[in-house]
């Protein structure tokens, strides 16, 4: 295929590290990573965008889009908006929150019918493992979902109740018999069940109603059913520090587990959290700044192998200054990535290692192998960054679909300038262009 598009950069990250170059486009593919002043070839546009830093697009596997049902809330054209203006250009949406649930086939379809004109970036679903849907799991599988998100404490919304331990293992050993993926929230419900459980507007409360223990113990378990039935899981949106040394070990002997953390848990601070601010509430919790360290070294050392949002909005009148009613969630899609870069940087790591642990990991996490890297034959998606400029979060400017953010005011480095899909600039310094998303199916 003729190359159609060079988009060129002092600063281009590679899998083999970062260096100036012209990558090459042919019909939405990088075509080839070439020298810095190759000569353009014959037709073909030039983009150079001088020494800004071009990422791989990023891709993140945790989002509550929450369309149909709760549209309110979010929706697919809202949210991959807000995706495509912070550099991602690949998401999975989570299977609750939207209703119905994607817990079937034929609700897939339902949610894919929804998303297909709505998507400015590529889009692909998670299935939903229920007490009692065990039969739905294959056919969900064939039709393309990711793999499978549980529970094993209450899921905050009815129609998605959570896994006992025998629940659990019965869907597992479902699941690793066609080689699927289970997704896990880890929490114990027993450990939840003993905190204590005040309500208010104290934040201290409320993180000792989410203890450490409760997730340590949940993915103890967890390990223990993968071990036992050679299942492929993965732990979702770790918070708590003391359940890494858990997961090194694991790893060490040859349990099939991965670990993602959010920006939420590696930006912000218990200790920062006012009373009564709950648009910092989530579950699991912000925990303090010692813990947040770990998490970081977690990172360093790979026993956390991805960052992704868990971007889970809801309407602003869920947000009440009571901590243990209001909706638990943070939405971050537009922000994560300069919300990483500025701790990033400040604890010494470059954009090489947030690349890989915001497009590489969370691509090969799913499957997605056109995905996660620049280099031939994957999908031309960019994000391209100038990361020594600075903005101030401003509400009013992002295009979630409900304004409410826990960044409100803070000042982060990295400004997207422009994001790319492959080939085509979909967001242009916050100017975003009309839907071009494909919804993706597992290995399609």
């Amino acid at each position: 295929m003729d190359v159609n598009l060079v988009l060129r950069s002092t600063r281009v990250i590679t899998p083999e590290g970062t260096r100036a170059a012209s990558i090459a486009v042919a019909g939405g593919t990088i075509a080839a990573v070439l020298p810095h002043d190759a000569e353009v070839p014959a037709g073909a546009r030039l983009e150079d965008v001088g020494d800004d830093v071009v990422l791989p697009g990023l891709v993140d596997t945790h989002v509550h889009v929450n369309d149909p049902g709760r549209t309110e809330w979010e929706g697919f054209w809202t949210a991959t908006r807000a995706a495509a203006a912070g550099g991602i250009t690949t998401l999975l949406d989570m299977p609750l929150n939207s209703l119905p649930p994607t817990t079937t086939v034929e609700h897939l379809r339902i949610k894919q019918d929804v998303a297909r004109s709505k998507a400015h970036i590529d889009t692909g679903f998670w299935g939903g493992a229920l007490p009692g849907n065990v039969k739905d799991l294959r056919p969900l599988h064939d039709a393309g979902v990711f793999g499978f998100k549980c529970f094993l404490s209450p899921s905050g919304v009815d129609e998605f109740p959570q896994l006992d331990q025998e629940q659990l293992a019965t869907s597992l050993a479902e699941i690793a018999g066609f080689g699927g993926l289970m997704i896990v929230h880890a929490e114990d419900p027993h450990e939840l069940d003993a905190a204590p459980q005040r309500k208010g507007a104290k934040y201290a409360d409320f993180l000792a109603s989410r203890p450490r223990v409760a997730e340590n113990t949940a993915i103890e378990n967890l390990i223990n059913q993968a071990r036992r039935l050679s299942a492929r899981v993965h732990v979702l949106h770790l918070s708590s520090s003391d359940a890494l040394p858990l997961i090194a070990a694991a790893k060490a002997e040859g349990v099939q587990i991965t670990v993602e953390s959010c920006p939420h848990f590696l930006t912000l601070t218990a200790e920062e959290v006012p009373d009564g601010a709950t648009e910092f509430k989530c579950c699991p919790p912000i925990r303090e700044a010692a813990n947040q360290d770990l998490l970081w070294q977690g990172l360093a050392d790979g026993t956390i192998d991805c960052i992704v949002s868990d971007h889970s909005p809801s309407t602003a009148d869920l947000k009440t200054g009571d901590f243990a009613s209001a909706w638990g969630g943070i939405s971050s899609l537009q922000l994560g990535l300069p919300a990483i870069w500025t701790e990033a940087r400040r604890r010494g790591h470059d954009l090489t290692d947030v690349a890989r642990w915001m497009s590489q990991a969370p691509a090969e996490l799913a499957g997605l192998s056109r995905k996660g890297a620049i280099e031939a034959g994957r999908d031309a998606d960019f994000a391209v960054v100038d990361p020594d400029a600075t903005f101030t979060v401003d509400p009013a400017e992002l295009q979630h679909r409900n304004r409410i953010t826990a960044y409100a005011g803070r000042t982060l480095y990295g400004v997207v300038t422009s994001t790319w899909l492959r080939g085509e600039r979909i967001n242009d310094r916050g100017t975003l262009a009309e839907p071009s998303g494909r919804l993706l199916e597992r290995n399609n």
